[in-house]
């Protein structure tokens, strides 16, 4: 199980990478293209929607490699138990947010789907396919946050800290 969790999140790693790769394509293409003198219609659309995938898609594995922001004051300070109820409940909390955040990032997708909601830029994007790549990164988001939740409870989680914050600068 823990290669399949590890594998989904290296997955929507890759393709957020993917899609920061096809960010740079747009970006390229619209300046390229405005230097030539011709326009290609809908590269900042396109490029909006693949700078929210690409964050989307990053959220579990960022959080899975300790690379979100987190404000641990209260909680370095505690000891024993006590950090061990406040972890709980953190995690537990996130974990109900990020669901609920899945779930109605999902019924925007059918919504979208259900009223025919097209973009609209030129375009005329169906807005269910860049809110399809939003739901599965916010899917595999609870998924990451369930997964540190129970690995807290059976007391297998390995906090992660980032490097960032033992430099200096």
């Amino acid at each position: 199980m823990r290669r399949l969790l590890d594998g989904l999140y290296n997955s929507t790693a890759a393709l957020a990478a993917m899609c920061m790769v096809g960010l740079l394509v747009m970006v390229m293409l619209s300046v390229v293209s405005r230097q030539l003198g011709f326009n290609v219609r809908g590269t900042d659309a396109y490029a909006g929607y693949l700078m929210a995938g690409a964050g989307f898609l990053a959220l579990a594995h960022t959080l899975k490699r300790g690379e979100h922001i987190r404000v641990t004051l209260i909680l370095n300070a505690l000891q024993g138990p006590m950090r061990k109820v406040l972890e709980v409940w953190s995690l537990g909390f996130a974990s109900l947010l990020s669901a609920v955040m899945a779930f109605y990032s999902c019924r925007l997708v059918w919504q979208s789907l259900d009223f025919n909601d097209v973009s609209t830029g030129v375009d005329a994007t169906p807005l269910w396919i860049p809110q399809l790549v939003m739901a599965v990164g916010t899917v595999v988001f609870a998924i990451a946050f369930v997964d540190d939740f129970v690995l807290e409870l059976l007391g297998k989680r390995q906090p992660l800290s980032s490097s960032e914050m033992l430099r200096n600068e």
